[in-house]
């Protein structure tokens, strides 16, 4: 793993970034971590932070939120490297993924405005870009994390796998530490990862990915060209990757935002909950059901995402 030296480059150095209205950074940022203990993309109240590994180096990306929803600007500080326009522009490509800042959301408002069901949900989380992990392979490792347990012990899985096999980012204060790369995982041992609470065959789900991405005979990149039903075919031909784990991937690291990943449970509930459905829905069931808001599945997903961490007290 890369390691920094904390006394090399250690004043932030900040530019100014702009965000297509509405945007709340608050909201969205929620939207990535999902839980509050979330080591990864990590959330004070006012400024988002997150390790991104720039040309080998680790760099903590710092990122704040200085004018409102509706003419929203961001100061972004790089910690740990060089601010050259390289760099500049690496972790603008990165944040425009993680947080939606180019995508403008006002079809999405404009359908809300004239529905009763879904004007209030829209109006309540206004400024919610949906968020999406930087690359297809961060997406399926936190979907494989997360198959049939609960999403805080999953979120605490993924903290442990980047905290011993993550580039480490250690300024004056506590250390941080990076989404490891394809690279840091393709050669551990499974037993590495059991240790710390994967199963086998989500070990070897993800070593043997890792090792397909780093040799290259994974080409995840090429999804972004397929179709729907093209990517979920390739997808699930990877071992551990069922029809959940693809539709996660197509939302979250694809950026598909009319796809609502059906067989995820807590997700569904959040649907009947909302509906005030009686009935337990199935696959099918939501499909159907989400046919009048079809294009923007997945970002009622998002929101029914913060409605549930308002209601536990999680979103302030």
């Amino acid at each position: 793993m890369a390691a920094n030296d904390p006394e090399k480059d250690s004043r932030p150095r900040s530019f100014q970034v702009g965000a297509v209205p509405p945007f709340r950074l608050d909201l969205t940022v929620w939207g990535l971590r999902r839980r509050a203990d979330n080591a990864i993309d990590r959330w004070d109240g006012r400024t988002y932070r997150r390790v991104l590994q720039i040309n080998g180096t680790p760099a903590e990306v710092a990122v704040t939120q200085t004018q409102g929803i509706d003419a929203p600007q961001l100061e972004v500080a790089v910690d740990g490297v060089p601010l050259t326009p390289a760099v500049r522009s690496a972790v603008t490509g990165t944040l425009d993924l993680l947080l939606g800042l180019p995508l403008s959301v006002d079809e999405f408002h404009n359908l809300a405005r004239d529905d009763a069901r879904l004007g209030p949900l829209a109006q309540r989380f206004r400024g919610l870009k949906p968020p999406r992990f930087p690359s297809v392979w961060e997406a399926l490792v936190n979907g494989i994390a997360c198959q049939q347990l609960t999403l805080t012990v999953g979120i605490r899985l993924l903290n442990r796998l980047a905290e011993h096999h993550g580039a480490r980012y250690a300024p004056r204060r506590a250390p941080a530490y990076a989404f490891p790369c394809p690279e840091d995982l393709c050669d551990v041992p499974l037993d590495a990862l059991r240790r710390l609470g994967f199963s086998v065959q989500k070990a070897r789900a993800i070593t043997e990915l890792a090792r397909g991405i780093a040799e290259r005979s994974t080409r995840l990149e090429t999804l972004a060209d397929m179709g729907d039903a093209q990517c979920l075919e390739r997808l699930m031909q990877l071992r551990g990757i069922g029809r959940w784990t693809a539709e996660y991937a197509l939302l979250r690291g694809l950026g598909r935002v009319h796809v609502f990943p059906g067989d995820d449970v807590g997700a569904r509930r959040n649907l009947q909950r909302w509906l005030d459905i009686g009935e337990a829905l199935d696959y099918e069931a939501v499909r159907r059901t989400l046919a009048p808001w079809r294009p923007y599945a997945g970002l009622i997903y998002f929101h029914l995402l913060l409605q549930r961490l308002a209601e536990s007290e999680c979103l302030p």
